[in-house]
């Protein structure tokens, strides 16, 4: 019989967000044991990793002393056994959602705004496409 390899996501998932009002910490008080529980439970069930997302440290480290199998953090902080952050927010894509436990590296989308408002105002004012940018 073949299985099907699986992360298991606990905390925070990215289908709940807006359910539950935002970016908002899981697993505090006795949501706790149930997040311990359930990490378990699904690495009893097969799980090869967990993601831990939105998560106390403290919690974080616990689930990842009591797994065998590897924990990623996103907001879980550093006693994962791993990082992941998604890239638009690494990058600065967008302004709209600013969770506490991105760090920007970078402020591209500022950049891209630029160039999108700059290539609008060449065309608008026929500066693009110039001789350089066209076939003979």
């Amino acid at each position: 019989q073949i299985g099907i390899p699986v992360v298991a996501h606990l905390g925070l998932t990215p289908q709940t967000i807006h359910q539950m009002g935002g970016y908002k910490v899981q697993g505090r008080g006795d949501a706790a044991q149930k997040l311990l529980d359930d990490a378990k439970r699904v690495q009893d069930a097969g799980a090869f990793s967990l993601l831990l997302e939105c998560v106390p440290v403290e919690l974080a480290k616990e689930v990842t002393k009591s797994a065998a199998i590897p924990t990623i953090g996103i907001g879980a902080g550093k006693h994962c056994d791993g990082q992941v952050l998604v890239t638009q927010d690494i990058v600065g894509m967008y302004d709209r959602v600013r969770p506490r436990f991105v760090k920007r590296y970078k402020e591209l989308g500022v950049e891209i705004k630029d160039a999108v408002s700059n290539f609008i105002s060449e065309v608008r004012d026929g500066t693009y496409p110039a001789d350089e940018h066209t076939f003979k």
